[in-house]
């Protein structure tokens, strides 16, 4: 599998129609979803859908969200990445971090965040990465404050499952 960004424990790569059952089994665990039950997956068909749709965007972007692994390793830790969408009539880079809660506590997040704003702040400058936390996932807002990203309470947003505080690297 092609790798596209890598630190000295952690790797990601471009999903693959062959991640749906990894990916639903993350998306399906109540603790994986907690802060955004929106994002439960309820089937393969539904994970299938879902991994499709991230495939189509790496193809059309060359960026999106990357499966993610231990270096030298290929079992699945979760998922890391940023997707393009629209916030506030302008264009972002999205940062979405999620992992199985088995993995939670050891810096995977904060070192996956770190390596995927880094890449897109290389390769997208024109585009600032966004992060939308719940206000009560203290855990998600450290790790964009981690990885980079500012507190911007005057972009904060109304999101599918609730109000999103916004943290970015760029202006939005």
């Amino acid at each position: 599998m092609t790798v596209t960004w890598a630190t000295l424990r952690l790797s990601g790569r471009p999903p693959v129609p062959t991640d749906a059952p990894v990916v639903l089994e993350l998306q399906r665990d109540p603790r994986a979803v907690a802060h955004n039950p929106g994002d439960h997956l309820a089937d393969l068909s539904a994970a299938q859908v879902l991994v499709e749709r991230w495939v189509r965007h790496w193809h059309e972007h060359g960026i999106g969200y990357s499966v993610l692994s231990w270096q030298g390793d290929d079992a699945v830790l979760g998922v890391c990445g940023v997707k393009l969408m629209t916030l506030h009539d302008r264009p972002v880079l999205n940062l979405l971090y999620r992992l199985h809660p088995a993995v939670r506590g050891r810096g995977v997040a904060t070192g996956a965040a770190t390596a995927v704003v880094a890449r897109a702040c290389r390769h997208h400058l024109a585009l600032p990465v966004v992060a939308r936390v719940r206000p009560l996932n203290q855990a998600s807002a450290r790790v964009a404050m981690a990885a980079g990203l500012g507190r911007a309470p005057e972009r904060d947003t109304q999101g599918e499952d609730g109000l999103e505080d916004l943290y970015t690297i760029n202006p939005v």
